[in-house]
């Protein structure tokens, strides 16, 4: 159904793939292998897409990039339809006697758990341990004053992190940098605004997963 409405099937996975990793920048190969369609029938529609002004190019070294361009004028309606990313509903309450207060910190917990992000690349993550964010900058953004490639903020086993770093070292076919941070350290560097803190705060990233707003400025 939504193939027929909006022209094609590998016209909809691209869109999925672009609205579902804002300020993510991908290469032509790259994406189909991502949409696992033919090459040829993705250079058309990314040329479609383009003359739309859906999408966006840039060269970096020798290599043509694409990424969603977030000030065309219905984004926010693509974005909704699109995005694969998935943030928590919270759960209808049962009227009880329970306190104020009790009321008070259920609804704490409720609210951080309608403002978890999670994207379908969470998905590898799993099993490396108790991650409360993940979020992914440097080549997956073509920015590098972040520092790091690839951030993760949890209780995690290192052997299962760099398991996983490996993984992704081969999609990418490049070597990534990445930083495994406790969720208190890193708490008290953004308390602090350290220099770390804030060369990623301030870079193009593309945020995984985050289950208790960690990414979020206070």
């Amino acid at each position: 159904m939504i193939e027929q409405l909006f022209g094609s099937k590998t016209r909809v996975k691209l869109l999925k793939l672009f609205f579902s990793n804002p300020n993510r920048s991908f290469y032509v190969r790259e994406i189909t292998r991502k949409v696992e369609e033919q090459i040829n029938s993705v250079r058309r529609e990314l040329a479609n897409l383009l003359a739309l002004g859906l999408i966006t190019s840039d060269s970096t070294n020798n290599k043509l990039y694409y990424e969603v361009n977030q000030k065309y004028e219905h984004y926010e309606a693509l974005k909704s339809m699109f995005s694969e990313a998935k943030k928590s509903k919270p759960a209808d309450k049962k009227v009880t006697s329970k306190s104020k207060k009790a009321d008070e910190a259920e609804d704490t917990k409720e609210e951080v758990k309608d403002n978890t992000v999670e994207l379908p690349e969470a998905k590898h993550w799993e099993g490396a341990g108790n991650i409360v964010g993940i979020a992914y900058s440097g080549v997956y953004t073509r920015d590098e004053s972040a520092g790091v490639d690839v951030l993760v903020v949890g209780d995690a086993l290192i052997s299962k992190v760099e398991s996983v770093i490996s993984e992704l070292e081969k999609e990418k076919n490049k070597e990534l940098r990445y930083a495994l941070i406790e969720p208190d350290e890193w708490r008290y560097r953004q308390q602090v605004r350290d220099k770390f803190w804030l060369q990623f705060d301030g870079a193009k990233k593309q945020i995984v997963l985050d289950k208790q707003q960690i990414f979020e400025d206070k």
